[in-house]
């Protein structure tokens, strides 16, 4: 084993030792390498004559480019854009994005996390996950709907084994029972389980409630008081986007982060949906733990650790995209402009919820709980999801996406909201349709 990595894992043992037995093999050899990029460092402090350690081509001190390239980027410099990024991201993005969490998740108040990691985007984020944490064959719950590409990512790339259970309960909240009986069966034959929570949640577009939340971090806690190593991992990739009074406004890595030494929250999130740059792949990987004394060493290990990943698999995500985020970011009007896109959403699915309780759409089908996000789902009961996905398309040119048998899921993310009315209603012609032809 590299002594850095050795070096990463003493301050991890002696922050959480159930930590170090949390990661992966491959975790445990991780380190963030010295060599050139530690020299490159010393040589930007000190050479102040001639340079020759910087990986990229410069031309009279300045970074070389093409005028074709940089002419669209009015403002931004070459090196603000074109040049690599850190492994771990702009410093100034991870402090601000930092300072966003806290500002955005008051529980959060006196606790201490990690500074974020940046990524290429969530998903990169939850593969850097799985390779610094998983192996082949331990288990990951998720709910029996949940966004395919977890399977991709998860068990296909890593060999995790998942397990499934109910999202919703008969009374169409969250499943806390199904989830309680879930960890608790995974509890017996496994030292560590790792829970991935999405809120809101693709496909369904459901966030818990408040009273939900605090039972999934008693239900967590209760599995780590028990001895079960537990990794509480939260997607949060559309936070804010909570259109109800009574959903849960905070991510639950607020609620998960430092209640006790088996437990280990981990909290995914971007730009990508919160600022509406799903294209600038801005993500970033923030820890919490509880740990003995100072928790700034077993960070920062973690943090280097998840950084030389990042390396070993990218080198480092788009500097041109987080010098865009930092810009947006630091703008007195993008909160109020964030706010403005956010009341759009809202009415959209408002509108939907007000569409659905027409009774004339009960005999065709049931609306899923959804309160936030993207998405809801419909669960057909005469026909089944495939084929009235393609009769829609082919018939009315409507696309909508089939998952499973019988459910059929609508992005009113992108619809506008006059288009909604018409929307359903041509679903539920579509209906008529396949029901006329058996």
């Amino acid at each position: 084993m590299n002594p850095l990595a050795v070096e990463l894992n003493q301050k991890i043992l002696q922050g959480n030792e159930q930590i170090m037995a949390m990661l992966s093999q491959v975790g445990q050899q991780l380190f963030f390498p010295k060599g050139i990029l530690s020299q490159s460092a010393e040589a930007k402090e000190k050479a102040h004559r001639i340079n020759g350690t910087i990986g990229i081509a410069k031309e009279d001190g300045h970074t070389m480019c093409l005028a074709s390239v940089m002419q669209g980027l009015h403002g931004i410099r070459a090196s603000q854009a074109l040049t690599y990024a850190p492994s771990f991201g702009l410093p100034e993005l991870r402090k601000r994005w930092q300072a966003d969490l806290f500002a955005k998740n008051p529980s959060l108040k006196g606790k201490a996390i990690s500074l974020p990691v940046v990524t290429c985007g969530i998903t990169h984020a939850i593969s850097i996950f799985s390779e610094v944490w998983l192996n082949a064959g331990d288990v990951v719950l998720l709910p029996d709907m949940m966004w395919g590409n977890y399977n991709m990512i998860l068990s296909v790339r890593r060999g995790a084994r998942i397990s499934q259970y109910s999202l919703f309960n008969a009374t169409g909240g969250f499943n806390l029972d199904a989830l309680a009986e879930a960890v608790a069966k995974e509890a017996k034959s496994n030292k560590k389980i790792t829970v991935l929570l999405n809120f809101p949640q693709n496909p369904t577009g459901y966030t818990v409630t408040k009273k939900e939340a605090e039972g999934i971090a008693r239900i967590l806690t209760q599995a780590a008081e028990q001895g079960t190593q537990v990794l509480a991992v939260l997607d949060d990739a559309y936070f804010g986007l909570f259109f109800e009074e009574e959903t849960q406004k905070e991510s639950l890595f607020a609620l998960l982060c430092g209640r006790h030494p088996n437990l280990l929250a981990v909290k995914l999130d971007g730009a990508t949906k919160e600022y509406f740059v799903w294209g600038l792949r801005i993500g970033f990987i923030t820890y919490g733990i509880q740990c003995k004394g100072d928790p700034a060493p077993i960070y920062d290990a973690l943090e280097r650790k998840t950084a030389g990943c990042v390396r070993g698999n990218i080198s480092n995500a788009s500097h041109l995209g987080q010098t865009l985020m930092l810009q947006a970011m630091k703008d007195p009007q993008h909160e109020k402009q964030k706010q403005e896109k956010f009341e759009i959403l809202k009415a959209r699915a408002l509108k939907v919820k007000s569409v659905l309780a027409d009774a004339k759409y009960k005999d065709a089908w049931e609306v899923y709980p959804f309160n936030s996000g993207y998405f809801m789902c419909l669960k057909l009961k005469t026909v089944e999801a495939e084929p009235l996905r393609v009769h829609l398309l082919d018939k009315y040119g409507v696309g909508l996406i089939a998952l499973g048998k019988h459910d059929l899921r609508v992005a009113f993310s992108c619809i506008d909201e006059d288009q909604l009315q018409e929307l359903f209603d041509l679903v539920l012609q579509g209906v008529g349709d396949l029901e006329q032809s058996r």
